[in-house]
């Protein structure tokens, strides 16, 4: 039987705990432990970036990170951007208003990726949006609608009451 760990963590805000093995990824104690299951894995290899979660506010591939390292740490999924009555953020918002998602799949790691990117460049040029989203692949949508969503955001960030007119 393979030796197990009990973690503490935040996780979008709550405290949590859990039992895990060594070697169980970020991803899957996210998804099968906690029952956060907007955290999508894709390639598993951190290459498309489906996976990406905040931790400590930072971009990170959970795919490529062990659960036990996330310890004492606060984590932040999809689930988590939302505010706790379900008003989308203004990152949510915009990827809605300007069509940037098809199937969805590629969303929350966009999401959580775009999220940090605004954090640290709250006005991006176009540049810079597609270098800040370059680790994150979409098969679906071409890209065009996800660099205006990251635009619509940063106006919506801008503005004191995140309700930036169109």
């Amino acid at each position: 039987m393979e030796e197990t760990h009990e973690i503490a963590l935040t996780v979008n805000g709550v405290h949590r705990t859990a039992r895990v093995p060594a070697r169980r990824l970020l991803s899957d104690l996210l998804r099968h432990d906690l029952g956060l299951t907007g955290t999508h894995v894709g390639c598993e290899h951190g290459v498309c970036g489906c996976c990406t979660v905040l931790l400590d506010g930072d971009p990170v591939r959970s795919c490529l990170m062990l659960g036990v390292t996330a310890a004492g740490h606060e984590v932040t999924t999809v689930e988590g951007l939302a505010a706790p009555d379900g008003t989308l953020s203004p990152v949510q918002r915009a990827f809605r208003e300007c069509h940037g998602l098809q199937c969805g799949f590629c969303t929350p790691g966009f999401l959580c990726t775009v999220t940090a990117l605004l954090r640290e460049t709250p006005d991006p040029t176009r540049e810079q949006v597609l270098e800040g989203i370059s680790g994150n692949l979409c098969r679906c949508t071409g890209y065009q609608n996800i660099v205006r969503s990251v635009h619509r955001a940063a106006e919506l960030l801008a503005r004191p009451d995140g309700e930036g007119g169109r």
